[in-house]
C-alpha cells in the first residue's frame, strides 16, 4: 500500500470523485472498499463511485500491460536470466496466453498481490489490447462490485479488511517467490545431470 488508510479516506472525503480515479488506479482494492464505506455514509454516490473505480482499475491494468508490452525487450534482457525466461520460455508464455488468455487474466484479477505479474506477462506475450481490456473488464466488474459491497456493509471494519487484504497479498507473493525459487532450483538441478 502506497498511502496510509487514513490519508486515502481523508482525500476521498475532501475531493470525492476528483481524487477517486487516480486513487483507484494506484490503490484499487482498498480504494474500492473505502468508496463503498463512503457510499454507505452518503459521501459518495455508489453508482458514480463504481463507474469511476472500474475505469480506474482498468487504466491501472493497462499501465501494467504497457510495461510488459513496451518494456518487453528491456525486461527480458535485464531480468529474464534471473527469472529463467529465455527465448524458449518466452515462446511458451506467448503460447499459454494464446490458448488461455481469458482464464489467465481472470485468475490474475482474483489473485490479489500478484495479479500485476499476470498483467505484465500479458503485455510481454503481446496479447491483443482489445482482448486484454475485455477480459480485464469481465474480471474487474464483479471484483469491484463485491469490494464496494464489502465497504458498504462492513466499512466500519476497514482497518481489519485492510489487514486481511495485506495478509492475502503477502501469502500470494510468498507463494509466488517459493514457486519461482523451486523452478530455478529444479531447473539448475536438471542442468547438472
Amino acid at each position: 500500500m502506497f498511502f496510509p488508510l487514513a490519508q486515502i479516506t481523508t482525500l476521498l472525503i475532501q475531493y470525492k470523485y476528483f481524487i477517486l480515479f487516480p486513487v483507484a488506479v494506484i490503490e484499487g482494492p482498498i480504494a474500492t472498499v473505502i468508496a463503498g464505506f463512503l457510499a454507505a455514509t452518503n459521501y459518495l454516490d455508489p453508482y458514480i463511485a463504481f463507474s469511476i473505480i472500474v475505469s480506474g482499475d482498468l487504466v491501472g491494468d493497462i499501465l501494467a500491460y504497457a510495461i510488459g508490452r513496451w518494456g518487453r525487450e528491456k525486461l527480458i534482457i535485464k531480468w529474464g536470466y534471473y527469472l529463467g525466461v529465455n527465448s524458449e520460455r518466452l515462446k511458451k508464455i506467448e503460447g499459454h496466453f494464446e490458448r488461455n488468455t481469458g482464464k489467465t487474466l481472470l485468475l490474475g484479477k482474483v489473485l490479489h498481490g500478484i495479479g500485476g505479474t499476470f498483467l505484465i506477462a500479458a503485455g510481454i506475450a503481446k496479447v491483443p489490447i482489445l482482448k486484454f481490456i475485455w477480459f480485464n473488464f469481465l474480471g474487474t466488474v464483479p471484483k469491484s462490485f463485491i469490494l464496494i459491497l464489502i465497504g458498504f456493509y462492513f466499512g466500519y471494519a476497514i482497518s481489519t479488511i485492510k489487514s486481511y487484504l495485506e495478509l492475502i497479498a503477502a501469502i500470494f507473493v510468498g507463494a509466488g517467490i517459493i514457486a519461482i525459487l523451486a523452478c530455478l532450483y529444479f531447473r539448475k538441478d536438471k542442468s547438472i545431470e
